[in-house]
């Protein structure tokens, strides 16, 4: 996801130095090419063995080691890089960069650049809590340099309170998205919805699918990195939501219903990629059901058709739907799009190897209004949300021509 990108970790002098190298291994394993520069009391906390060993890039530390060239190191460097994270940020280092001051390797290199710069502060919850600190913050966000909040938890020190470094996730997200130059989503507001739902029988047990929310998440993912607002209505799983995405968790189809009823009227876009259950038990134990000697009959109803009711208010809104099915894919789906007044479908079938449940691939064919279906080749589910995105795009245009 950042292939072909150059970024420069600026590492100063906290406890949190040593997360720097786990975030120096994620950015590569990611695929960007990565320096780091370090402060003289970084290099207390992490040696610079460590960088240059994951990076396999020397590190920079000072700039006149005596070798030819040290006197433009730092224009060299500057010019590089794509992007600036400084991971962790300290006090010290951002009351230097709030001054404009240059003294060591990274704050020189820092001051020549014109790529962005993330800055991603940890210090002690009285540090951050200062007003002479928060002024110069303040400053730094003026000039334009993004700034990661550090989150709430335990320090260094022991105490509690705000101050820790951002989980490193958050702070690949923010990176992720500083380097994203398409912004065609922005302004937009997406609705998202995501994963199963859980339709209990008892107090342990529930009908379900076997659907983990990968494909929902990519999309929400995908639309909040090129610009868009993104609500995301998901029921039960472990899948991370990216950073900035407005999260709403649900368990049944019932709550599903409703939250998407509650936010749908101030989006402009629905993806429903929900695998919702079709039918739920007519009546909830408040027991648990008991094991007997024979056969069991369950009787069931139907849920509410979540897309066919929002397909009756759907105004000028673009609804997209999603159908799984294992036999006469289009026909079906066509029939779909039909009735739920969709404007685009997304098939995919999970006997194709590579496109089921819990897998990081997927093989759909596309079908829009007034179109041909169109068949993509096997790809990950990121990869799938964004032509989707781009598809939408395509389509709007083509309405409104």
């Amino acid at each position: 996801m950042l292939t072909n990108k150059k970024i420069v970790v600026g590492v100063t002098g906290g406890i949190a130095a040593y997360k720097a190298a786990e975030l120096v291994r994620q950015l590569a394993r990611l695929g960007a090419a990565v320096r780091v520069i370090m402060t003289p009391a970084a290099a207390e906390f992490v040696t610079p063995l460590t960088f240059e060993t994951l990076t396999g890039q020397p590190v920079l530390t000072r700039l006149f080691a005596g070798g030819a060239g040290d006197g433009t190191v730092h224009i060299d460097w500057a010019r590089w890089a794509d992007l600036y994270v400084v991971c962790p940020a300290t006090a010290n280092t951002i009351a230097k960069l709030a001054h404009g001051l240059a003294d060591n390797a990274l704050t020189t290199t820092l001051l020549a650049t014109t790529a962005p710069i993330l800055l991603c502060p940890a210090m002690n919850k009285e540090m951050y809590a200062n007003p002479l600190y928060r002024a110069n913050e303040e400053r730094l966000r003026a000039h334009g340099l993004r700034i990661i909040a550090p989150g709430r938890g335990e320090l260094a020190c022991g105490e509690v309170g705000w101050g820790r470094l951002a989980e490193l996730d958050e702070i690949v997200d923010h990176i992720r998205g500083a380097l994203e130059t398409r912004r065609d989503y922005q302004g937009r507001r997406v609705l998202v919805t995501a994963g199963p739902t859980h339709e209990p029988l008892d107090p342990v047990r529930y009908l379900g699918n076997r659907s983990t929310g990968k494909m929902g998440y990519a999309l929400a993912e995908a639309a909040a990195l090129r610009g868009a607002e993104v609500t995301l209505i998901s029921g039960p799983g472990s899948e991370r939501p990216f950073t900035g995405v407005h999260l709403v968790r649900v368990t049944t189809a019932a709550e599903m219903a409703a939250a998407v009823q509650q936010h749908l009227p101030e989006c402009d876009l629905l993806l429903m990629a929900a695998a919702v259950s079709d039918y739920r038990p007519r009546a909830l134990s408040p027991a648990k059901i008991k094991k007997g000697e024979g056969e069991m009959a369950l009787p069931l109803v139907r849920t509410e058709d979540i897309l066919r009711s929002a397909g009756r208010a759907k105004g000028r809104r673009i609804h997209v739907g999603f159908s799984v099915e294992t036999a006469d894919e289009i026909p079906a789906s066509q029939r779909k799009l039909e009735e739920k007044n969709l404007d685009m479908i997304v098939i995919n079938n999970p006997l194709e190897p590579g496109a089921g449940f819990a897998v990081e691939t997927n093989k759909v064919t596309l079908l829009c209004r007034g179109r041909e279906p169109e068949v993509w080749p096997l790809l990950s589910k990121r990869e799938v949300a964004d032509r989707l995105l781009t598809a939408i795009l395509t389509c709007e245009t083509q309405k409104t021509a």
